[in-house]
């Protein structure tokens, strides 16, 4: 959702949204808060009160770091939506975290966004050439502009405005819009990016990126926001329209391979339950000669259990992660990557010491954190390191919302699969087919662009000057 130098679009980020609730800035802080694996960089809160509007407060680092008990006080409402924010290198500045308060004649109104869009360069170049003046470097900013186009009124409410919008924008995203009355929950035509409804026990709604966010506040879960679906939340309840006609459902398999928590549901499908399923897929097809398997946490520990519980070996508690430092794949940059491997993760020397190890990891980006965590395992003792991926080989960018941005920084895009086992140190390496993926969640619709090159949008500006070839 970022745009930087180079005009690369990559994030991952989380939204959360709540209506009918006189605690809605607690609720929300506490469902951000939830969520926090899905972007460390910023947050924000943005509540409706019919007295005092809309009225938002956000910052840079953590929910806890961001939000205190006087600040959650200053923000009143029965409606508030909040963001978690993933940013690129060079764009992290207050000015791009979200939400957005936009103020207009109209109406004032905020947005939260998870995801990329694919066309935001045409869109920005053709708003500013008709007048619109951008105050952030974020592509999410498009859809506000998009919407104040055309002026709101009785004989025009701005649903058809949002409507209007969304038909004119390519790519993943999640939107949440929240104006003075209502909240609109909005989802991308392919349903790349996750967002879920729940209830209440009091009757209030509530929207996130993902369902773990229900459980911390005690709502239950409804149904997912359709792919092309928009979902209005206000007063009389929930109602929904469609955007667009040429639907279908392929989300990202990295919101169940790394992204999402465990105890998530997405779509139908519990992420521990399909990251537990490709562990055992992995073993029928790659089997190793080993004493016992070692996953890499946190993403990695369901598969790790699958693996061991189909081959018949036991699994260990061989890495232990501190709790303090947070992803390398999401840091910002290459070199806090580097030291972020080695300040999370130490090797247990008694478990490991002498050990033939099966290392089960969720996928191989740089390849950066797998040789690392290879030597750290050598240097405990283990005796053999035997590397298993509950992945395909990640081969290309991702233009969708994954810190994924030039086939330059995948090692399986440059090297087969012998090379990058001689890279990382291991003595054996094997990947889950892409068969193995879908078969893992038994569907076979998920989108596997950053594994087979195959989009399901065009690409316009994104890495080729024209509409991709290998769309779907």
């Amino acid at each position: 959702m970022e745009l930087n130098r180079d005009w690369s679009l990559h994030e991952e980020c989380g939204v959360f949204g709540i209506y009918g609730s006189p605690h809605a800035a607690e609720m929300t802080y506490y469902g951000l808060h939830s969520m926090q694996h899905r972007g460390q960089e910023g947050c924000g809160i943005v509540t409706a009160d019919e007295e005092a509007g809309l009225c938002c407060l956000k910052g840079e680092g953590l929910v806890h770091e961001v939000f205190d008990e006087s600040k959650i006080a200053r923000l009143k409402g029965s409606m508030a939506i909040g963001h978690v924010r993933y940013s690129t290198t060079g764009a992290d500045v207050l000015a791009n975290v979200q939400p957005f308060l936009f103020r207009h004649g109209t109406g004032d109104f905020a947005l939260a966004h998870n995801g990329n869009l694919v066309n935001y360069i045409e869109l920005r170049t053709m708003l500013e050439n008709n007048g619109s003046l951008f105050q952030t470097s974020s592509d999410s900013e498009v859809l506000a502009h998009l919407i104040k186009k055309t002026p709101a009124g009785k004989s025009h409410p701005r649903i058809f405005n949002l409507i209007d919008a969304l038909k004119q924008i390519e790519g993943a995203f999640a939107f949440l819009v929240m104006t003075a009355n209502r909240i609109y929950a909005c989802r991308d035509s392919n349903g790349l990016r996750p967002l879920s409804i729940g209830r209440l026990e009091n009757g209030g709604w509530v929207v996130a990126s993902e369902t773990c966010a229900f459980d911390v506040i005690g709502a239950t879960f409804v149904r997912d926001v359709e792919p092309g679906e928009i979902v209005t939340i206000d007063r009389h309840g929930l109602r929904n329209s469609f955007f667009a006609t040429n639907i279908r459902h392929a989300m990202c398999a990295m919101e169940y391979v790394y992204f999402s928590r465990p105890d998530s549901d997405l779509e139908g499908s519990n992420v521990h339950s399909y990251r537990k399923e490709s562990g055992r897929i992995l073993y029928k097809e790659a089997p190793a000669d080993a004493d016992i398997v070692v996953g890499v946490p946190d993403s990695s520990l369901s598969a790790a259990m699958g693996y061991a519980e189909a081959g018949g070996l036991p699994y260990e508690m061989g890495l232990i992660k501190s709790k303090y430092v947070g992803r390398t794949f999401i840091a910002p940059s290459q070199a806090l990557r580097d030291k972020g491997v080695r300040m999370k993760l130490s090797a247990v020397k008694s478990v490991v010491k002498g050990k033939r190890v099966v290392l089960i990891d969720d996928s191989i980006v740089r390849g950066t954190t797998s040789m690392r965590i290879v030597r750290m395992l050598r240097e405990a003792g283990a005796a053999e390191v035997h590397v298993r991926i509950a992945s395909a080989p990640l081969r290309n960018p991702c233009f969708y919302g994954v810190d994924i941005k030039s086939k330059d920084e995948l090692i399986s895009a440059r090297k087969s699969v012998e090379e990058v086992c001689k890279a990382i140190e291991a003595d054996s390496l094997a990947f889950l087919s892409e068969e193995g993926m879908m078969a893992a969640g038994r569907r076979s619709d998920l989108c596997l662009a950053c594994f087979n090159g195959r989009y399901p949008t065009a690409l316009y500006g994104n890495g080729t000057n024209k509409k991709n070839s290998k769309k779907e």
